[in-house]
């Protein structure tokens, strides 16, 4: 399975008391389906795989899955610290009914590239579906090399990338060997402020956490993409930079509360969660944060 176009990873949505809430999560996986998002990313950073224990993963692949009813595949997150975790995670996914899996390199426990590439291949050879690597070095601390992802591609270890480094001097020479490869490997950008540099890279699709708000403009730049249509690219990117803003007018909060956070309390305002809750450690957005959260989604015209 190659994946291409729009593929959302999932807010995961709790309730008051912090359970997993499954009607609002089936409310907004059904509303971006319906947008014509082309898969859905459950447990990725922004469904909260860090902070999920077993039981917790369980649930929520086991409702994307449910959800989508094979109208989309459905790709599961199993990041954990080491190989062997990932590998259990892993054959959890495949049993429920996963159609890819997506993993970081290792991370807490030092490891070198040989490690790292050893990883991945490690975690293949107990699967039997699509690997993805997640490219996330601000969460663990290591950026997966260029001639190491091409090699893992060619040789079949890797079905693709999810990237989410920042690093678009890196993206762009990746893009560059596939290509000249063959495209051995599915690019995907989780940089989503900036999809329409990648797609003038060649990338395939992205991984927005943004599309959970608002999945149309994400899916409308896609087909923009496949037109050809450069303009209508760059200016839908601009209107979802705009929109990115939630994330930057919240005052007094960093890291996960303001992003993922942020996501939350416009899903809430928007009538698609109950709530805005967070887990635990991490704090809920109130008071003037939501107002200022409010603000942007009427200036982008999302919310009356």
């Amino acid at each position: 399975m190659s994946l291409t176009g729009v593929i959302p990873p999932v807010v995961t949505p709790l309730t008051a008391g912090g359970d997993f809430d499954y009607e609002s999560f089936a409310r907004n996986a059904n509303r971006m389906i319906d947008a014509g998002v082309h898969g859905l990313f459950a447990m990725g950073s922004s469904g909260e795989v860090a902070f999920s224990t077993s039981e917790r993963r369980d649930e929520v692949t086991s409702a994307a899955i449910e959800v989508a009813a094979g109208r989309v595949p459905v790709v599961v997150g199993v990041i954990d610290m080491q190989t062997t975790r990932v590998i259990e995670h892993a054959q959890r996914a495949q049993e429920l009914g996963a159609q890819g899996i997506v993993a970081t390199a290792p991370f807490y426990a030092l490891s070198g590239p040989a490690e790292v590439e050893r990883h991945f291949r490690v975690i293949a050879d107990n699967i039997d579906l699509p690997l993805y690597a997640y490219d996330i070095p601000v969460c663990v601390h290591t950026k997966l090399g260029v001639n190491m992802l091409m090699r893992l591609g060619e040789e079949g270890v890797l079905a693709g990338i999810k990237d989410s480094s920042g690093d678009d001097v890196s993206f762009r020479i990746l893009s560059i060997k596939n290509r000249d490869a063959g495209s051995p490997l599915s690019l995907l950008t989780g940089h989503e402020v900036v999809v329409d540099g990648a797609y003038m890279s060649g990338a395939d699709g992205s991984v927005p956490g943004l599309a959970n708000i608002d999945p149309h403009g994400y899916v409308r730049q896609w087909d923009a993409y496949q037109r050809g249509d450069w303009d209508g690219v760059r200016e839908e990117q601009d209107r979802l930079v705009r929109l990115m803003m939630i994330t930057q007018v919240v005052d007094g909060v960093a890291g996960f509360c303001a992003g993922v956070g942020a996501f939350k309390t416009a899903l809430n305002l928007l009538g698609i969660f109950e709530t805005n809750n967070m887990p635990e450690p991490v704090t809920s957005l109130t008071g003037s944060n939501v107002e200022a959260i409010a603000k942007v989604l009427a200036e982008v015209g999302l919310l009356d």
